[in-house]
């Protein structure tokens, strides 16, 4: 297994403008993730950015970037320009998509991903955590994934993703952190896929490949990542990070 991680990363969010040059802590949100990408030391990292101010934030810090083209869709659109410039003799066989808006996953989170793809059956890897019983889980904002780990199980394939409260029954829901490992070969073949019907009833990316096939499977890991996309979370991260 070949890895490498690339980080998709744009300033067109609307609702925190320029988020992945906020400051936490002293740098950049952007600079915060390719750090903890780094850190898991799995393989080369390269930001995958959508303006020159990225990669200039990037390269200050040390890091390697890539200017991508303005108009990609979704950020696996955005991450496949990148290997293909960075790697066109495909040396690299599994491709790490990290969100760039994840300044405080643990690098531990990253190396779980990996873990799915030991089982020749799964296409596309993942993490997800235990929703702690203290939090709302029927928030849509959290992503639940629909999985069940046996006694001693390490990962368990993904059945389906929904923002809704799902299962039904006793048990622990898991919320989805967003982050992927792809075979190559599948990486290629999701990014050829229109959006499906499911995938643009939830808002959900991944629903797209379960829709066509792709086999997903996930890790379980402990901790989850301050997600930003308010200035609420990001105020939080500042917290975190600060202490």
């Amino acid at each position: 297994m070949q890895p490498i991680i690339i980080i998709p990363s744009r300033l067109a969010a609307k609702r925190l403008p320029n988020k992945p040059l906020l400051n936490i802590a002293g740098e950049a949100m952007i600079v915060h993730c390719w750090k903890r990408a780094v850190a898991a030391n799995i393989g080369p990292v390269l930001v995958a950015a959508g303006n020159q101010e990225i990669v200039a934030a990037i390269l200050d810090a040390g890091g390697q970037a890539l200017l991508t083209k303005g108009d990609h869709t979704s950020g696996s659109d955005r991450i496949f320009e990148a290997l293909q410039r960075f790697d066109p003799k495909n040396h690299y066989d599994v491709i790490v998509n990290l969100q760039g808006d994840l300044p405080t996953i643990d690098p531990d989170t990253i190396r779980a991903c990996l873990k799915p793809l030991d089982n020749p059956a799964c296409d596309i890897a993942s993490v997800v955590a235990e929703i702690d019983k203290n939090t709302a889980a029927d928030n849509p904002h959290i992503v639940k994934a629909i999985c069940a780990f046996a006694d001693q199980d390490v990962t368990a394939p993904a059945l389906a993703f929904t923002r809704s409260l799902a299962p039904f029954g006793a048990g622990p829901y898991y919320h989805h952190i967003g982050i992927y490992a792809y075979r190559r070969s599948a990486l290629e073949k999701f990014i050829a896929l229109p959006q499906s019907l499911l995938e643009k009833r939830e808002g959900l990316e991944q629903l797209r490949a379960l829709e066509n096939g792709l086999r997903i499977h996930l890790a379980q890991v402990r901790s989850i990542p301050v997600s930003i996309d308010t200035q609420d979370d990001l105020q939080n991260a500042r917290i975190i990070m600060t202490k």
